[in-house]
């Protein structure tokens, strides 16, 4: 640590002359680091704002690029009675859909059995669509006992039971064994035969009191042991009134090129000036949508790189003559302006309506593009999406362009971060500049002090000597 004798003995203000030497050194070096870090903070904004304004671009460009957006099909019909959807494969047309018949799942109900009474020994079947188990029962067991059989096993075999519920219902008579099958339509219907240990597997004795078969074509074969509460039944509906469709859901899917339908109520007698009316129309409005939304990007791109590429009167923009900036806009220039081969005939921007004034600016012509839609969309989609046989179409390649600037990797985003390390490097100037400057003061300081000793000890040599010659004999003082 250095101590100042500020002037004690040669009289001069060493502290300010320390600090206005340490200053005049210090200032221009601290003034080239502020103008070097303002210049490189002002650089990333720029090129940070440009490439957001890119990606921007980019984004609005990648829903043209989606093939699943392009000849959406919007329906009507939408009622009470019916739903629908459509997809790409439906054409457009109109129909009248009528529906006769919900689907209905098979429910069996048994007569009425005690709590405790045994309900007959011996093996019991039971089937629903293409699923069939078996499950055996003792001498003892009840009618909940087999209820819990059916819904959780033990089954026979490898067997499972993946179609039928079995409840009880207790009525004023006793308890009855209820089985729905788990899906509706004919083809579910419920099957049950019995191995029944008397012998006889179709009677109203012993287990066989729960058979219940009528897939026999001569109904003298059926065996109607369970009551049936409602039948399986098949979903009907009636297209434009003469086409008849079943299902053994609610469900008819692709019935209509396309169209997916589903049955929600019946039209009966009284809705017969309620025939649900089903409109199929061609959606195309992406299309447009997609290329507003491009426009509107790409301009609000070219009014930023105006900004900062200005060079006039007005003004000077913070990246005017900057190679980066001339590069990406002459890049998109030439891109939108290309064509794109498609079924051997060539396809471009401007031929789907839009337009480039003198300043660059675009704008959509919209009964230009849809005359090009009307006239053949698939043509449109294929300029914007490409074919299965390519790389891609417009989209892909525009792509292509805007990664090449705006990826992580991309030549932006390199340019910012060589230009933050330089933001970090101009950190440690400034350290390296504050460690300079003290030296400098100490130094100073310890040579200004080594001064203004000297000169001290100078002055007290001159009075002692003054004081000598005084005091010597022969020597007269002046009076005053």
């Amino acid at each position: 640590m250095s101590i100042s004798f500020n002037g004690l003995g040669s009289g001069l203000a060493v502290s300010d002359i320390v600090d206005a030497l340490v200053n005049s050194e210090q200032a221009p070096a601290e003034a080239r680091l502020n103008t070097k870090e303002a210049s490189l903070t002002t650089d990333i904004s720029a090129v940070g704002a440009l490439k957001s304004a890119l990606e921007k671009v980019q984004t609005s460009m990648e829903a043209l690029g989606d093939s699943d957006k392009y000849q959406q099909r919007s329906t009507s019909g939408t009622d009470d009675f019916i739903s629908i959807s459509a997809d790409e494969d439906a054409q457009p047309g109109s129909y009248n859909v009528k529906v006769d018949a919900l689907a209905q799942a098979h429910k069996l109900s048994s007569s009425a059995f005690t709590s405790d009474e045994a309900i007959g020994a011996g093996v019991i079947t039971i089937g629903s669509g293409d699923n069939s188990f078996s499950t055996v029962l003792s001498a003892t067991n009840t009618l909940e006992d087999l209820r819990d059989q059916i819904n959780n096993g033990p089954f026979t075999g490898n067997d499972s039971n993946d179609s039928v519920v079995a409840t009880i219902v207790t009525s004023d008579l006793g308890q009855h064994l209820v089985l729905t099958s788990k899906e509706t339509g004919e083809e579910n219907a419920i099957k049950i035969t019995v191995q029944d240990s008397d012998g006889n597997n179709t009677d109203t004795g012993g287990l066989s009191r729960l058979a219940y078969d009528v897939t026999d074509a001569d109904p003298l074969n059926h065996t109607t042991n369970l009551t049936e509460v409602n039948a399986a039944q098949n979903a009907q509906i009636t297209i434009d009134g003469t086409l008849v469709v079943s299902s053994s859901t609610n469900e008819f899917s692709n019935v209509i090129d396309g169209v997916d339908i589903t049955a929600k109520k019946l039209h009966d007698a009284a809705d017969s000036g309620d025939i649900s009316d089903i409109s199929v129309t061609e959606n195309n409005n992406n299309i447009k949508s997609g290329l507003s939304g491009f426009i509107a990007s790409y301009n609000e791109l070219l009014e930023l790189s105006n900004t900062l590429g200005a060079s006039g009167e007005d003004g000077v923009g913070v990246m005017a003559g900057d190679s980066l900036l001339r590069g990406v806009m002459s890049k998109l220039r030439d891109t939108i302006t290309n064509s794109v081969n498609v079924e051997g005939n060539s396809l471009s921007l401007s031929q789907l309506g839009v337009t480039t004034d003198r300043y660059g600016v675009l704008s959509l012509d919209s009964d230009t593009l849809s005359d090009q839609i009307n006239a053949d969309v698939g043509s449109v989609q294929q300029f914007f999406v490409g074919s299965n046989d390519d790389d891609g179409g417009f989209a892909q390649s525009f792509d292509e362009l805007m990664s090449f600037y705006t990826d992580s990797d991309g030549i932006i985003q390199n340019r910012i971060d060589s230009k933050t390390n330089q933001l970090d490097d101009l950190d440690d100037q400034r350290e390296s500049l504050t460690s300079k400057m003290e030296s400098l003061s100490s130094r100073l300081y310890a040579q200004y002090n080594a001064m203004d000793l000297l000169v001290a000890s100078l002055n007290n040599t001159s009075s002692y000597v003054q004081a000598q010659l005084e005091n010597m004999p022969g020597v007269v003082r002046q009076s005053n």
